[in-house]
């Protein structure tokens, strides 16, 4: 079992910045990968980035490359999500996920690879 708590959620102007952090407990946390989802209201859950579990390959969707970070600091057991020049339409509730099964060493996007999930962050974007 893994257990997960997003924090790090709020209100930000449009080209702001906000930083998201995921904690966890309960296995080892530098044996398995974690990815970032967000979910807009009417909309499917979509992935956002994702980061091996040593930390080393990361992967972006292309509608946040280049703004938004994802790293993780295993000591802390914590994974984040640096975001950058936010844009409204990156209003949504932000998820992290654990991809507990190894699939060597490759960073799926689909949600249905992630094998445990935090309840959500708000982030919201104003114009």
């Amino acid at each position: 079992q893994v257990q997960l708590v997003e924090s790090g959620g709020g209100l930000a102007q449009a080209g702001g910045s906000l930083r998201l952090s995921c904690a966890a407990s309960g296995r080892t946390f530098g044996s398995y990968a974690m990815g970032w989802f967000r979910q807009a209201p009417g909309e499917q859950r979509e992935f956002v980035a994702g980061i091996s579990g040593s930390g080393g390959t990361t992967k972006y969707a292309d509608s946040v490359k280049g703004r938004f970070t994802i790293s993780r600091d295993n000591a802390k057991n914590t994974v984040f999500l640096q975001m950058n020049s936010l844009k409204p339409e990156d209003t949504a509730l932000y998820y992290c996920a654990a991809q507990i099964t190894y699939y060597g060493g490759y960073l799926y996007t689909q949600r249905g690879r992630y094998d445990y999930w935090g309840q959500g962050t708000q982030v919201t974007v104003s114009s």
